[in-house]
């Protein structure tokens, strides 16, 4: 009777589309992002999640929104599931970011543990996120699902803490497209790590990632 949490990226903005910065910028999906996240919850609804939390951010709000119309349930939302904020970075498109600061990018990418435009380092955006899932796991009971609609980075930086994975190495875990998942199953024996990875980037391919650190 092991419990999963599912990690679920919100669909396509404009701004993913332009490849530019969002962060904490409160974006809107776009038409193809209302469309993959119909699309996605169509798959999602089939592992009757239990729960559904939520970022915030219209764009993670109305990505759960299309699963909860199909599931009845209702979605609990939580600053503390948005986006990495980062500061003067947010709003630039690659190409800016680039040529205003392409060292400190590139550290970041790589995972240094730096505040990108003077925000969030990811050990800090990862002790919210988990935070608020332990919180809202509290009122998900053995065998069943929380489905949490979030965004690329901050999802990547819940799941490499808690598969307990030296935050150097977090970033070998890959960008998630928009509208994929990732599964995460609760390891119901004392030995080894709580919780196990059993999807990443599900329902994703052949669709190109577009992110905000890659």
């Amino acid at each position: 009777m092991t419990r999963h949490i599912v990690f679920w990226r919100h669909g396509r903005t404009a701004w993913n589309a332009e490849r530019r910065f969002q962060g904490q910028t409160d974006v809107p999906l776009d038409e193809t992002g209302l469309t993959q996240a119909a699309r996605a919850a169509t798959s999602l609804a089939r592992m009757r999640p239990h729960r559904i939390i939520s970022s915030d951010l219209s764009r993670a709000r109305a990505t759960a929104e299309a699963l909860a119309g199909l599931t009845g349930l209702t979605v609990d939302e939580d600053i503390a599931l948005r986006e990495t904020f980062a500061g003067e970075w947010q709003g630039l498109t690659r190409t800016e970011l680039e040529e205003r600061f392409g060292a400190e990018l590139a550290d970041w990418s790589a995972g240094s543990e730096i505040r990108p435009g003077g925000g969030e380092t990811r050990r800090e955006v990862a002790d919210r996120m988990v935070s608020s899932i332990d919180r809202a796991l509290a009122d998900v009971p053995p065998g069943q699902t929380l489905v949490v609609a979030t965004h690329g980075g901050s999802a990547r930086a819940a799941i490499g803490a808690l598969l307990g994975l030296p935050i150097e190495h977090w970033a070998a875990l890959g960008v998630l497209a928009n509208c994929a998942w990732s599964v995460l199953e609760e390891n119901a024996s004392e030995r080894g790590p709580r919780w196990r990875l059993q999807e990443y980037n599900a329902g994703s391919l052949p669709v190109t990632a577009l992110a905000d650190d890659r």
